[in-house]
């Protein structure tokens, strides 16, 4: 599980900045002001979860079973999250209504929440004992 952390702590981390120089370099000039504020709030996102998860995996969690609950609510979340960010980011310019993938970014977000909730509560967990 650690390595599966790895992997993707390193892959968020490297699309979030290839993301995040194309939207600097390149977006600036194609979307409007309020899809690049959108935009970068997806790299960001990306960012700390890609983080967290190569934090994560340093740190040995008691039960592998809540391990792997937290970092599949971390993968997903984080892909829902800022995926449907990126998508609807560039809205203006798709020829179709992608409106439908915008209830998307709260489930992603529910998810990194409630990952950070069990992480909370495994320390909490640990501290006591």
């Amino acid at each position: 599980m650690q390595n599966t952390m790895r992997v993707y702590g390193s892959l968020f981390m490297a699309i979030a900045i290839v993301l995040g120089a194309f939207a600097s370099h390149y977006l600036k000039s194609i979307l409007i002001p309020e899809s690049i504020v959108s935009f970068e709030v997806g790299v960001r996102y990306l960012v700390y979860h890609g983080l967290a998860l190569l934090t994560l995996s340093t740190i040995p969690l008691d039960s592998l079973k809540k391990q792997q609950q937290i970092v599949r609510l971390f993968i997903f979340g984080s892909c829902l999250f800022s995926g449907s960010i990126f998508i609807l980011s560039f809205k203006a310019l798709i020829p179709f209504s992608i409106s439908l993938l915008g209830p998307i970014t709260p489930v992603g977000g529910g998810f990194l929440i409630a990952a950070w909730v069990l992480l909370f509560f495994h320390f909490l967990k640990v501290k006591k004992e």
